[in-house]
């Protein structure tokens, strides 16, 4: 099985205008946790093997906020597909045979 999640997370106490000193720290958890990856303008997209392991990683990255905020806005998306892997190469693939190479 192949779980896509796109999720973005951030802090709404906290203080300036950025959340990349946060974000980042998220980032930097999932690098280190081994699931597939991409980092996106608009949030954060990961490939893994169940929908359990998935919302793992969206707990973990609260945690990682948890000390720096009062409030976490986040929103998820999710693609779950029985029997497919390596579907965040694949489904570009797709559109690329289709259309030629794409921007990503």
């Amino acid at each position: 099985m192949s779980v896509l999640l796109e999720f973005a997370m951030f802090p709404t106490s906290k203080e300036g205008s950025s959340s990349s000193p946060y974000v980042s720290k998220i980032i930097d958890m999932i690098r280190n946790s081994g699931v597939s990856y991409k980092l996106t303008p608009m949030g954060t997209i990961i490939e893994t093997e169940t929908i359990s392991e998935a919302l793992k990683i969206v707990e973990k990255s609260y945690l990682v906020l948890e000390p720096f905020a009062d409030r976490v806005y986040s929103t998820l998306t999710m693609d779950i597909r029985k029997g497919k892997n390596n579907r965040m190469i694949q489904k570009i693939e797709s559109i690329e045979n289709k259309i030629g190479k794409v921007k990503t």
